[in-house]
């Protein structure tokens, strides 16, 4: 355990454990604003666009870099799970068998590598559409909106999945986003 993960610890009440590290929920949470921003406030293409979109990509590298890193629920080798245990899991949910998760269950550790290459690839799209080269090439500006969108679609049923979890579990997991705190 890192210092800065043995502080946390030490903040947590008796029966709860410290999951998500705050780089993991200043991710999230940065991702959240960004997305949001630049989905339903912002224009395309003005400048503030572009930065919010280059704030994306800072959270997007350090986060990958804390992928490899970082603490152990924060790292991809903790939730990224093979095909066939996903599956398993899924009939588990549907079968109302599925057992907990300190991190990420199985599904959520694709959705959350699935999130993360759509957001580097709408990135990479956002800043193609800036060069002169693809200046006004609307295939790219369709692909990039479409991309966006579709991570809006995954955000909602990521968040859908999260509700229903801790309706199931009786465990409020988006606080724990919010706390980086979960029970034991």
């Amino acid at each position: 355990m890192s210092p800065a993960e043995s502080r946390e610890a030490l903040a947590c009440r008796p029966g709860e454990v410290l999951v998500w590290d705050p780089v993991v929920r200043l991710f999230h949470w940065g991702i959240v604003l960004c997305c949001t921003l630049n989905l339903f406030l912002l224009e395309p293409g003005k400048a503030v666009h572009r930065y919010i979109g280059y704030a994306a990509l800072a959270l997007l590298a350090i986060r990958f870099v804390w992928g490899f890193i970082g603490t152990r629920h924060a790292r991809f080798a903790d939730f990224v799970r093979a095909p066939a245990v996903v599956l398993r899991y899924g009939r588990a949910v549907a079968t109302g068998t599925a057992e907990r998760h300190i991190g990420h269950n199985p599904a959520a550790g694709w959705m959350m590598v699935l999130l993360m290459v759509l957001l580097a690839v709408t990135i990479v799209s956002g800043w193609l559409t800036t060069l002169d080269a693809f200046w006004g090439n609307d295939p790219l500006e369709e692909a990039h909106e479409f991309v966006a969108n579709s991570i809006m679609v995954l955000a909602g049923v990521h968040a859908a999945a999260a509700i229903f979890e801790s309706w199931h579990l009786k465990e409020n997991l988006i606080w724990s986003m919010v706390t980086g705190r979960k029970k034991a």
